[in-house]
């Protein structure tokens, strides 16, 4: 998924996720019940939606994505048998799999099928906390006398969502998180995997140490130097060796290859950061034209902020330049904004100062440090900062309405970006 996609995404989580927690999702389980945690994971969701919806389309390899120098948003299991996979450039993809069928994001489809998705799920527990638009935790502790075995109710959900959505999904359950994420991930796809506590070290055992999440590839090489390739190998020390080497982090190690997530599922999770980013059709050397692409960029973010009632004070800028070597550069406003002038100019100053002497294959904006802000009435009534804010409820207002191409400020009129394309059919 993009970050333009998940930014997008995100923002409808967290409304969802607050009106999930004024509803009370928590409870106090008691300690006698053992855990159980369901992660639920779409299979290649972007790609089946389409062949969903597309019966044309199935059986063949469809690869869902951006413009020629974009990368691939999903790839069906049909294309991912010639290599292709998720976040590889799309002309790489298309030279691998010369036959695909290559279809652009329908962000507003997929996010209509996933509220159907997480629907199915709230229905079975307050406890469901969506990690993307394809996939979630849900707490399915002590509800055996309500949906039966877990075996029972994990074929039950399965059967609810393909019934719902004609796409399937797989389903991992397990006593913690980390492991059932696994789980969901060893019978892809449409799978079904169900670790007992008791079998969550066997589980584990022989799978590569890779999948402990944290793991990169400095600490997997010091971990293989030591003849740790999967993760039983990790049990072979005590604790106490791993705490020597790695400190805390060798606790968190040791801790995951015995199957160790005593992590909650946690239905809301404020926000930390809203953004945009996009890659190009082709390299861009020239201020101006990258100066309209933060501001559609801008626009976006400060729209997604005000949906949902947060201020940040965080800008950020990411350039990724044509050898594909990137920087970021951010200012700390004195007060939280949501306004979409104030987050384009801070980006704009940020770019400029830059002087750049390459060419640009990407930018973006965001917007952190977030907070939730009420709406206020300003001190001074006539100020600019009053009267951009009311421009940009009025804007937000008609593109909600009539589509993000029905009105365009003066400063990208005639300008084209991916949001003018999105939600299309």
């Amino acid at each position: 998924m993009s970050q333009r996609e998940f930014s997008s995404f995100r923002a409808e989580g967290v409304a969802a996720g607050r009106r999930r927690a004024k509803e009370g999702e928590r409870q106090d389980w008691s300690v006698n019940v053992a855990r159980r945690i369901m992660h639920v994971d779409m299979d290649a969701f972007y790609a089946s939606v389409e062949q969903a919806d597309r019966p044309e389309f199935k059986g063949k390899p469809v690869i869902v994505g951006g413009a020629r120098r974009g990368v691939v948003s999903a790839a069906s299991y049909e294309a991912r048998r010639f290599g292709v996979h998720s976040a590889m450039p799309v002309f790489q993809a298309k030279r691998l799999c010369p036959g695909g069928i290559f279809l652009p994001v329908r962000m507003g489809r997929y996010k209509e099928v996933s509220k159907v998705v997480m629907d199915i799920l709230c229905g079975i527990s307050p406890l469901v906390e969506q990690i993307s638009i394809d996939e979630a935790f849900v707490d399915i502790t002590g509800t055996e006398a309500l949906h039966g075995s877990p075996e029972s109710l994990g074929r039950r959900v399965k059967s609810q969502i393909r019934a719902a959505t004609r796409v399937t999904c797989s389903v991992g359950i397990a006593p913690g998180k980390f492991v059932a994420k696994i789980a969901s991930d060893i019978h892809k796809p449409d799978g079904l995997t169900i670790v007992e506590d008791d079998r969550v070290e066997a589980f584990l055992a022989p799978l590569p140490v890779e999948r402990i999440p944290g793991i990169g590839k400095k600490t997997s090489e010091a971990l293989r130097s030591l003849g740790v390739r999967a993760i039983g190998d990790v049990l072979r020390f005590p604790a106490s060796f791993w705490v020597k080497r790695l400190g805390a982090w060798g606790v968190k190690l040791h801790e995951r290859a015995r199957g160790v997530d005593p992590a909650p599922v946690i239905a809301y999770s404020q926000a930390k950061s809203c953004s945009a980013e996009d890659t190009f059709p082709e390299d861009v050397d020239d201020v101006e034209t990258l100066e309209k692409w933060l501001f559609v960029q801008s626009e976006e973010v400060g729209k997604e902020l005000r949906r949902e009632s947060f201020r940040g004070r965080t800008v950020t800028l990411k350039v990724k330049f044509a050898d594909f070597s990137s920087i970021t550069r951010s200012h700390t406003l004195r007060e939280a904004t949501d306004c979409t002038q104030l987050i384009f100019g801070t980006a704009s100053r940020l770019l400029r100062a830059l002087k750049l002497n390459r060419k640009v294959r990407l930018v973006g904006v965001g917007v952190s440090n977030l907070s939730a802000m009420p709406e206020q009435k300003p001190v001074f009534s006539d100020s600019m900062l009053v009267r951009q804010r009311k421009l940009d409820r009025a804007m937000d207002r008609i593109h909600e309405r009539f589509g993000h191409g029905a009105l365009r400020r003066g400063r990208v009129l005639g300008f084209e970006s991916p949001a003018d394309e999105e939600g299309d059919p």
